[in-house]
């Protein structure tokens, strides 16, 4: 009797290690929780990569601007009609940052920022004359230095004129055009030359 009783026994431990063995495989696969260190390097992992995208957009954004017309770094159509007559005090565009001057010479467009220290300097009727009320440096009509502080004539910026037979563009010294005959000027405000230096 006790014979049987033991080999039950046996099948019984051979069933049961048989039943643990088909089990364990499918308690492994089965994902553990994971741990405070885990979580954390996971937290901080995506939060450097966020910050990496974000700091890279944000150099592309300011590597690249992208000025639209009729934004100041951008191209201002201007059309001969509204232009001064020629001896006539200049018109400014306070959107373009620039003023526009008709001279015996030609056309030139004239950056509003004093050369001196970057006030915005004003049309005097009284003279006919440019003059900064931050330090009193004096320019004429075309830009060029007269006196005062600022170490060279104003800026000026690119100008294209069109014409039925084609476009005249600012030389490199950015010496006035003559507008005979445009159809339409274009002051370039992202492109400025340099005003001449003076003794």
């Amino acid at each position: 009797m006790t014979t049987p009783t033991v080999t039950k026994g046996k099948a019984a431990v051979a069933q049961t290690k048989a039943a643990e063995s088909a089990v364990a495989p499918a308690t492994e696969s089965v994902a553990k929780p994971i741990n405070r260190r885990e979580f954390l390097y996971y937290i901080w992992g995506a939060s450097i990569a966020l910050l990496l995208a974000q700091s890279g957009g944000a150099i592309i954004w300011f590597l690249f601007p992208r000025f639209r017309e009729g934004e100041f770094g951008g191209v201002f159509r201007v059309d001969p009609a509204t232009l001064p007559a020629v001896g006539a005090a200049p018109v400014s565009n306070p959107t373009g940052k620039y003023w526009l001057s008709h001279t015996e010479q030609g056309v030139v467009a004239l950056s509003m920022v004093c050369t001196h220290l970057g006030c915005l300097f004003k049309w005097v009727d009284a003279n006919n004359r440019f003059e900064c009320p931050c330090h009193g440096s004096k320019f004429k009509t075309d830009g060029t230095y007269i006196e005062g502080p600022a170490p060279r004539s104003l800026d000026r910026f690119v100008m294209n004129v069109i014409t039925p037979s084609g476009t005249v563009s600012t030389d490199s010294a950015g010496n006035p055009i003559k507008v005979d005959g445009a159809t339409q000027l274009e002051i370039n405000t992202g492109r400025k030359i340099k005003g001449k230096g003076h003794a």
